[in-house]
């Protein structure tokens, strides 16, 4: 039997290779871009088109390559970095395995222009699928100059797996910015397209985290230090009101390599407990410095897991210091350091408010043991509550329907009372037709008299369903109805999110938006759905809260882009707990719902009626 095992060839070698560590444009960005730090560069620029599918060109004036070292650099496991096996636990560079490179060059077609300080001519090198083309002298600038053209070319299953140009330029702007935040001495630039993205110029770490996510994070920032004998620890973490429903803007680096760690986000998240509702997620941009020996960076092919050998310490340190952040942060003064700020009415010429004491109302002329007691009317029983009630807030009134409604349920014989035309709730009664029936109870439910007993209905819930539906019709026939804006409105994004809102773009104005681009990550909002033209909407703010909602759906469920969308869209303008309705607005709600293909769940899949029967009551007072 003859012998059956053989060595692959370099060029099938590279492309199994190639599976590992180029995985989609963007990693070939990380890697050009992680090799351009690793030469010293101080200023770097990123070109891209078409998503990094037709070009990704990096332009460095780093130290250049010599004639040799340029043809040696395409060489499986060619490195400059390593020497013998110890070294792998000393490094303090990006790059070390020499697979990058090679491993581009089987997938794509590849020119490299690389020129040292000291010499007068660079070199030029051509390279297509593992093959070189050639290479000769040219005059070039210092440092190197490489550009990807025609990713996948060679392997088309490879290219047809490849998402859409605006979700592939989301992950190559994600790499790009963390590699321009773990670096913020090196100037960087990105072009996709001929469009200037970024234009960072060298800065420190603060003023690099404002230029990559917007000038309004400056307020946003609290910086954290702390220096042990295990880590060095240094950042910015978010302040807890500026926290977001998604994950995006949260960073760990260790040794200045970028990392995804579940155990010492756990250890941030920890940090912010009771700070922050459940599905809300700090903003952080941590830095731990530690020694290599401590840590194994080689555990994975993008480099981007790490191992410790003191993990543990490193948690408690982590959270240890970021309580102590936001301590700091929560006993500062708000307004003045040299004024306590309980005393600030007391310095002030305005006279002080007048205490007024509490009362109690009565009637002088009530008699209990009259024979003929008139019924009291509604406006009698809510006359008995004191004027200045408040429910707490002291500017909150108790409702004179909703008091009617509960004096009027407590009166009337269900027994006597004929069905509404309306359809029948999950359990198969149906409502009074007396809408004064209807009440709300803490601003949160409303309470309605059915024959068998009482129904409770979750306000929020209900509205997001009934806004889901209509939003998901809106997005099947494209037919969303647009009320125009009198003032329009600009929303300026970050570049990722930006990318976001053009790909959604279409299917936002089928839910009746009328929006159209303006300029570098900038768009104008000329009209929203009629369905929120009641009440004072802030378009922005809504549009801001459509595009984060939809990143939290799709992260969260993994919905498609049009259910997202709708259900993000849905949460945002729902009516919230807290809002007082009136009747004609209880009753229509209560009318759309049981319109709705589902009224029993909430988009969430949780009740959005109750049903308690006269039975389960009775069983409460003992009947």
């Amino acid at each position: 039997m003859s012998d059956i095992i053989q060595l692959l060839p370099d060029s099938v070698a590279n492309q199994i290779a190639a599976g590992e560590v180029v995985q989609r444009p963007a990693s070939a960005v990380k890697e050009l871009l992680e090799n351009a730090i690793d030469a010293g560069a101080n200023k770097i620029q990123l070109l891209v088109k078409d998503a990094g599918k037709a070009l990704i060109q990096v332009i460095d004036n780093g130290c250049g390559m010599s004639v040799t070292d340029a043809r040696m650099c395409f060489e499986r496991h060619a490195t400059s970095k390593v020497r013998k096996a110890e070294d792998l636990f000393a490094i303090r560079t990006m790059g070390f395995r020499g697979e990058a490179m090679a491993s581009i060059a089987a997938i794509a077609q590849v020119e490299m222009k690389t020129r040292k300080h000291d010499e007068e001519l660079g070199t030029v090198i051509e390279i297509e699928g593992s093959v070189f083309v050639k290479q000769e002298p040219v005059a070039c600038s210092e440092g190197t100059s490489i550009s990807i053209k025609n990713l996948f070319y060679n392997t088309p299953a490879r290219r047809n797996f490849l998402k859409s140009n605006p979700a592939e330029m989301r992950h190559i702007i994600d790499e790009f910015q963390r590699i321009s935040l773990a670096h913020p001495s090196i100037a960087f630039s990105l072009h996709h397209d001929g469009v200037e993205i970024y234009r960072l110029p060298a800065s420190v770490l603060k003023q690099r985290i404002v230029h990559l996510f917007g000038n309004n994070y400056n307020e946003r920032l609290i910086p954290v230090e702390e220096e042990t004998s295990i880590i060095n620890l240094k950042g910015y973490i978010g302040k807890p009101e500026f926290a977001k429903k998604t994950r995006g803007e949260q960073f760990f680096f260790v040794n200045n390599r970028f990392i995804k760690d579940a155990y010492l986000n756990h250890a941030v998240n920890k940090a912010y407990e009771e700070l922050l509702a459940d599905d809300h997620f700090p903003l952080y941009v941590l830095f731990i410095d530690i020694d290599p020996a401590n840590i194994d960076v080689n555990v994975h092919p993008t480099k981007t897991e790490i191992k410790y050998l003191d993990e543990k310490s490193i948690y408690a340190i982590l959270h240890s210091a970021i309580k102590r952040s936001l301590g700091r942060f929560n006993i500062s003064p708000t307004i003045d350091f040299d004024q306590e700020t309980g005393f600030s009415n007391m310095i002030t010429h305005k006279a002080p408010e007048e205490i007024v004491p509490p009362s109690i109302s009565f009637n002088p002329d009530f008699n209990p043991f009259a024979e003929d007691k008139p019924s009291p009317s509604r406006d009698a029983a809510y006359a008995s509550f004191p004027k200045s009630y408040g429910g707490g807030g002291g500017n909150i009134k108790p409702s004179t329907k909703n008091w009617g409604s509960l004096y009027e349920i407590a009166n009337h014989n269900p027994e006597t009372q004929s069905a509404l035309d309306l359809p029948a709730d999950p359990a198969g009664h149906q409502f009074s037709p007396v809408q004064k029936q209807l009440m709300q109870l803490h601003n949160r439910y409303i309470i309605s008299q059915i024959k068998s007993g009482l129904m409770l209905i979750d306000q929020q819930a209900a509205h997001e369903r009934i806004l889901y539906e209509r939003f998901t019709l809106h997005l099947e026939d494209r037919k969303g109805a647009s009320q125009q804006s009198l003032f329009p409105q600009t929303v300026t994004l970050s570049p990722n999110d930006y990318e976001l809102a053009k790909s959604l773009l279409e299917d936002i104005k089928s839910l009746g938006f009328e929006v159209r681009e303006f300029g570098k990550n900038t768009l104008v909002i000329e009209g929203i759905p009629v369905d929120l033209g009641g009440g004072n909407i802030n378009e922005t703010q809504l549009f801001e809260h459509l595009i984060e909602g939809f990143k939290n759906s799709q992260q969260e469920l993994k919905l498609d882009k049009r259910d997202a969308l709708a259900r993000s869209m849905a949460r945002n303008s729902a009516i919230k707990n807290g809002t007082v309705l009136g009747q004609e607005e209880m009753n229509t709600l209560i009318e759309q719902l049981f319109a709705c293909k589902t009224p029993n769940f909430s988009i969430s899949g949780k009740p959005v009626i109750q049903t308690i029967g006269l039975a389960e009551l009775d069983k409460k007072f003992d009947k």
